[in-house]
Parts: C-alpha cells; sequence; structure tokens
C-alpha cells in the first residue's frame, strides 16, 4: 500500500477515535469557563466573555456525533462519507478559530471592564444584600480585600457607618482577633481583588486557548489527510484501499 494513502487512512481513523475524548475534554473547558464567571457574575456586567466558552460547549456536543460519522466513514471505506467528515472537520476548525479570535479580543478587554463594575457591587455592601454575599464570597475566595486594595473601603457607606472597618471576609483568619481595622494591616489581605480576579479570567481564557489550538492542529492534520487519500485514489483506482491492506 501507498505509504501516504496509509498514513493518512491510518490518521484519519485515530482521528475519528479522538473526536470523543476531545469532545469530553472541550466540555469540561467551556463548563470551566462558565463556571468560573458564575461565580463572580456579579462583577462582570458584560456577558461576552462567554462567547468563546459558548462556541466550545457547541463545538463538543457536535464531535461526539461527527466521531461516529468519521470512524465508520473510514472503516466502510466511503467517499461520500468520507468527504462529508471533510465538510465536517472544515466547519469545527472555523469554529475553532473563531472562538481564538474571540478569546484573543475579549481577553483584552477584562480588565478595562472590571473596576467600573466591582466599584459598582462594593459600594452596595451592606452586609445584607446579594452584592454583600457576592463580595465576601470573592474577597474569601481570593484572599483580597477591596477594588484596588484594603484601602478601598474608605470611601464606601459600609466603612464610615462601622467605624472605618473593613467587612470581616477581608481577614486572614476569621476569628474575634481579626476586628477588620484598616490600621491592623497585618491581619487582613491587602491585595485588591481586581488584580487578582483579572488574573483568574486571564488564565482560565489563556487556558481554553491553549485547548483549543491544540484540537485546531488536529483538525488541520486531518483535512490534509483526506485531500491525499481523495487525490491518489482518484488517480489510481475508483475504489476505497482496505486500511491494513
Amino acid at each position: 500500500m501507498d505509504c501516504g494513502i496509509f498514513t493518512s487512512k491510518t490518521v484519519l481513523l485515530f482521528l475519528s477515535l479522538v473526536f470523543w475524548a476531545a469532545g469530553v475534554v472541550l466540555a469540561y473547558v467551556g463548563a470551566h469557563i462558565i463556571k468560573s464567571y458564575d461565580n463572580f457574575d456579579s462583577f462582570i456586567q458584560d456577558k461576552y466573555t462567554l462567547v468563546p466558552a459558548a462556541i466550545i460547549i457547541g463545538i463538543s456536543v457536535v464531535m461526539f456525533i461527527f466521531g461516529l460519522v468519521g470512524c465508520c466513514a473510514t472503516l466502510r471505506e466511503s467517499k461520500v462519507g468520507l468527504s462529508f467528515f471533510f465538510l465536517i472537520i472544515t466547519a469545527i476548525f472555523a469554529a475553532e478559530v473563531a472562538a481564538l479570535v474571540f478569546s484573543f479580543i475579549y481577553k483584552g478587554k477584562i480588565n478595562a471592564d472590571l473596576e467600573r463594575s466591582m466599584s459598582e457591587v462594593f459600594v452596595h455592601y451592606d452586609g445584607q444584600t446579594t452584592e454583600t454575599k457576592a463580595v465576601d464570597y470573592l474577597q474569601t475566595q481570593l484572599l483580597c480585600c477591596g477594588v484596588m486594595n484594603y484601602t478601598s473601603w474608605s470611601n464606601t457607606t459600609w466603612s464610615n457607618s462601622h467605624n472605618n472597618t473593613v467587612p470581616l471576609s477581608c481577614c486572614k483568619n476569621r476569628t474575634s482577633q481579626c476586628p477588620g481595622r484598616m490600621d491592623q494591616p497585618d491581619l487582613l489581605n491587602t491585595q485588591g481583588c481586581e488584580v487578582k480576579l483579572g488574573q483568574l479570567l486571564h488564565d482560565v481564557l489563556s487556558y481554553a486557548m491553549l485547548v483549543i489550538l491544540g484540537f485546531a492542529i488536529i483538525k488541520f492534520f486531518g483535512m490534509l489527510s483526506v485531500c491525499v487519500i481523495t487525490c491518489k485514489t482518484g488517480n489510481r483506482r475508483s475504489s476505497y484501499q482496505p486500511l491494513y491492506a
């Protein structure tokens, strides 16, 4: 058997099988992005950063279905099936490229929106509202305090009405030994939440972009394999060669 055709068929069969694993991974990545944003949705007013996650999950669903199509087309030696599989790979490749572009664009917009939206949430902190729970969760999970740093609380209604203190969620250890006073910074998490949340969101998008890029490369080689098989079998024979003839 021609080495090029054998290699291309093997690549296509492997690509068909890897579609299911890829679908699982992409579904996990998309869900992880949505969960990360959902945890801090009170601080993110614009939902455009969820576009890459939606694209990733959509891709994962069709990959489960089309993985079966590709496997059957390869094993049954169907030219029609391979042509359809090529269109599938091309469409998914284009979607992955689109997700990469969206991720790259939106990654640069995160920091610009965070300060404004976070300041609006922090200013409504009163110890009882939904914003209060969101702020406490944020400061506890990210070990931060205030928007820029712990002194950001000095301009809030909460601090002015509570003897110039910060919420107890700013404390390193939430005990009676930490009253939340600003003149005791050694007991507080002093770093601002904007930087930490921005870094978290950047890391999530960077992770997603790497995963998408890896699978896009696989799709690219899959398209090349279909082209090699189509060209060589069209010139040399009318029937499809057995996989391991």
